[in-house]
């Protein structure tokens, strides 16, 4: 959370140098504009307040008055007297209000002086600075130090950490260096002040600089100095350099031991700093409430369950164990274990909860795959009538994202707005992703453009949420801004190769592979897996593999893009002994592997190794079928025409059949004309899924290769009535950096006409050769074809795009948002046969690689 704004934040004056601030004699009286003048009290409180005699010295009557603490009689006498009191009544007056925290009081006490002294006192200056600070007025105080002809060191160090404490840290190290200047020698407060900032900044070279100056003026033994210094290595970053500091000190307190580990945690080194907390056990060092709650948290990273129940035992021991803050880090340690179980414990188990109990269940359930319970969650801390914080609401929002509860989502919206919490990126990035992910992608557009500051998760979130919502070239002119303001990380690169990879844009995709590795971070999380995937859906399985070669740390995931690329390319077999050579070297598959598998023998008609494939799953992997395994068992039976045994083989599935179950069969079916089973299958198919587009065109195929010209008629009816048939296809190209769309009957391209000669040169060759480019249509079917409708053509544009474009001998490589039709199937083999150039495309179902006039998917389904 970032610290709170000053008072009058935007009107602190420059610091300017002090030989240029204006000398006392030079000073005129200051006096606050009226609006700014605190209210006087009203006639009533006056009344009450005025004492019931006077002193002849007002001075003396004033510092009685604040000696026993009667604030509001010293205000009026202060405000009735004719004559200003002294210094001393006026320092006791300000002691009292900064004892008080009575802000109004003092702020009208400082006006009054402020009017009658065209300087202060170094006393009287003081003591104004000290209760003007500790209200965070740094404005005021400000004022106050330029009306001071003298300065000590307990004037500078106020300063220095009032705006320290203010959050304008380069300021507090720009009046540190005047102080330098100024011949001030600092002592053991200044250097603990200037240490925070120069942590808080973080600014490592500072740091070192005033490092210099605790050696040079003596203060190197000094444990608060020497804990400052720990503290500030460890917030720069350098470990190494606290730790260096950490083990010279002579004399060490707890709050050494605490800055040290923290250091540790803060850093990354949870393992160096529970080392360190054990030693401080043997050296019989008591730790504090502070040491107890950090190792806790940092216990539940280790992924260590056993350390972390000692650790909890410990506590106990220790006496913690009723602690709200000690509760809330053990809760936090058990989060992070994912023993949500026992989180849940310690909570219903506390006494009192605060607000930071609550946070840490609900983050805890977010980050732990349980954004249902999240959100129950933060329903009863609503009817406990805690107020969230700004984590609450970061993490309740990111609840709503993974469950698409926008409902909630627009709720927390308005609770963010109504508490000022817009402001927190934390909280605006996650209302960014929760809309993104709710499929509301224009209005996290908003929210985005709102933002005052925008960081790397904000710029990330958005690139993902354009993926998400399948809006890639959107993604990709994000990312080309970003790289202007923010440099990328690991999740933003993993969302723009995934945008890529939509688009099949390989050269933007090259580009940002490059850039990866120039930013030194190609290993990185699933950064490696991304560039995979990218090279697989591109075509380009040589790149795929050489990287998928170079990937050290391969996983599941690794092997099975690289296995999902094989199948896509028609390698049935390669794919086989692929996963032969993982098994070999004990990598265990998983469901998604055998999905994979099962694909590869659909598609190669492999049915002894596909049963072999499906029994292996439980018996020797452990791995419960899912629907997607039967859809897959069910289609590589009914390719081969065993359309009786893939009916049973419904029936007996243990579990409910989906759609895409069906739909396996009704394709076999399309394949080997058998229509009365295939009406079966559409009439499952349907019950479940009545307005997808793609099973209707299974249906229309069904009919049109058996001749059932009225049944097909009727089902294109069905298919206007609901709307199914006005999808556009279009398809996608990228030409010298730049991805190019196609419409189909898309006339708008400034190259139409060379696309088009091309095209026709093409058909008239094939023409030549005795092969018609188009189909021929029943006489009965005087509509418009379904292949019109249902692939539009528009891949045609773009491969003759594409090879105007593309130096010879390259291949061009296309995606398209709908299936390919059987004209342009073998549109696509002669040109790739009469060019000699390989032709890639990745349509709505599958990837057709043409070359030399065949193609990978062996024309299975384009007979």
């Amino acid at each position: 959370m970032p610290p709170p704004s000053p008072t009058k934040l935007t009107l602190n004056p420059p610091l300017l140098p002090l030989a240029s601030l204006p000398s006392p004699r030079a000073l005129p009286p200051t006096r606050l504009p009226p609006e700014k003048r605190p209210r006087r009290l009203s006639s009533a409180a006056v009344s009450a307040a005025a004492p019931t005699s006077f002193s002849a010295d007002p001075s003396a009557e004033l510092r009685a008055l604040c000696s026993h603490g009667q604030l509001a009689q010293a205000l009026w006498l202060l405000e009735s007297s004719a004559e200003p009191p002294d210094e001393d009544a006026y320092v006791a007056l300000f002691r009292l209000c900064e004892w008080r925290r009575a802000v109004e009081p003092g702020l009208r006490a400082c006006a009054h002086a402020d009017d009658r002294h065209v300087w202060f006192g170094l006393c009287l200056g003081n003591a104004m600075l000290s209760m003007l600070v500790r209200f965070g007025e740094t404005w005021h105080a400000w004022r106050v130090f330029a009306k001071m002809p003298e300065r000590d060191v307990f004037s500078w160090n106020v300063m220095v950490g009032g705006y320290g404490k203010a959050g304008l840290l380069e300021e507090a190290l720009d009046l540190y260096h005047r102080m330098m200047w100024a011949g001030v020698r600092p002592d053991v407060y200044t250097f603990p002040c200037v240490l925070r900032s120069c942590g808080g900044i973080p600014d490592w070279r500072m740091g070192k600089e005033v490092h210099a100056h605790v050696l040079r003026f003596g203060f190197g033994g000094e444990v608060d100095v020497l804990n400052a210094l720990m503290t500030m290595y460890a917030k720069c970053g350098d470990a190494v350099a606290a730790r260096k500091v950490f083990d010279g000190m002579t004399v060490m307190d707890c709050i050494s031991w605490n800055a040290m580990i923290a250091g540790h945690f803060e850093n990354g080194d949870c393992s160096a700093g529970l080392e360190l907390f054990l030693t401080m056990l043997e050296d019989e060092v008591q730790p504090n409430l502070m040491t107890i709650t950090s190792v806790t948290v940092a216990s539940g990273l280790l992924s260590d369950i056993s350390f972390a129940k000692e650790m909890h035992g410990l506590s106990v021991k220790r006496g913690f164990a009723t602690d709200v803050a000690f509760c809330n880090s053990l809760i936090q340690m058990y989060a992070s274990l994912g023993m949500m179980g026992q989180a849940r414990t310690v909570f219903s188990r506390m006494d009192t909860r605060d607000a930071m109990s609550w946070t840490a269940m609900i983050s805890g359930y977010e980050k732990n795959g349980f954004p249902d319970k999240a959100l129950e969650v933060y329903a009863l801390m609503e009817m406990n009538d805690v107020g969230p914080d700004d984590i609450t609401i970061a993490s309740a929002l990111a609840a709503c994202a993974c469950l698409g509860r926008l409902d909630v989502g627009i709720k927390l919206h308005e609770l963010a707005e109504s508490k000022g919490f817009m402001s927190y990126i934390v909280v605006a990035n996650a209302i960014l992703e929760m809309y993104a992910k709710s499929k509301h992608i224009d209005k996290a557009i908003e929210i985005f453009k709102c933002m005052p500051e925008k960081d790397v998760v904000s710029w990330s979130s958005m690139i993902a949420g354009f993926c998400f919502n399948h809006r890639n070239f959107e993604a990709l002119y994000y990312f080309r801004h970003m790289l202007a303001d923010v440099k990328p990380n690991s999740v933003t690169f993993i969302a723009v190769l995934a945008a890529c990879a939509a688009t099949g844009a390989l050269r933007s995709g090259k580009e940002i592979h490059a850039h990866v590795l120039r930013c030194g971070i190609g290993s990185e999380g699933y950064l490696p897996n991304a560039l995979i995937d990218l090279y697989v859906k591109c075509g380009h399985t040589g790149y795929a593999w050489a990287q998928f070669c170079q990937h050290g740390a391969k996983d599941v995931v690794s092997w099975n893009i690289m296995l999902a690329g094989f199948v896509a390319h028609g390698h049935g077999d390669t794919a086989l002994s692929f996963f032969n050579q993982m098994v070999k070297i004990g990598e265990c598959p998983d469901e998604v592997t055998f999905v994979a598998l099962l694909c590869a023998c659909s598609r190669g008609g492999m049915v002894s190794e596909g049963w072999e494939l499906f029994y292996s799953m439980t018996e020797k992997y452990s791995t419960v079928p899912n629907l997607k395994h039967y859809a897959c068992m069910v289609d590589l039976l009914s390719r081969v025409g065993q359309l009786t045994e893939a009916y049973n083989f419904i029936n007996e599935m243990p579990i409910t059949p989906d759609a895409a179950v069906w739909g396996a069969l009704l394709n076999g079916c399309r394949i080997h004309r058998h229509v009365e089973l295939g009406e079966l299958a559409a009439k499952y198919v349907f019950e479940l899924e009545p307005n997808d587009a793609g099973y209707h065109v299974l249906l229309c195929d069904l009919y049109a290769d058996a001749g059932r010209w009225d049944k097909l008629a009727r089902v294109r009816k069905t298919m206007r009535d609901k709307g199914l048939d006005h999808d556009s296809g279009c398809s996608w190209v990228e030409a010298k950096g730049v991805v190019h769309a196609f419409l189909t009957d898309d006339e708008s391209h400034p190259q139409i006409r060379e696309i088009k000669t091309v095209l026709e040169g093409i058909y008239e060759r094939m023409k030549a050769s005795g092969c018609a480019p188009f189909e021929s249509h029943s006489p009965e079917d005087k509509e418009v074809s379904k292949d019109d409708i249902f692939c539009g053509h528009s891949e045609r544009l773009a491969v003759a795009f594409g090879l105007i474009n593309t130096a010879p001998g390259t291949p061009v490589s296309v995606t398209k948002n709908q299936y390919t039709c059987q004209s342009c199937h073998r549109i696509l083999k002669t040109i790739s046969n009469i060019v000699r150039r390989d032709i890639i495309v990745r349509d709505s179902k599958q990837l057709h690689h043409f070359k030399d006039g065949s193609c990978s998917c062996g024309d299975e389904g384009y007979g």
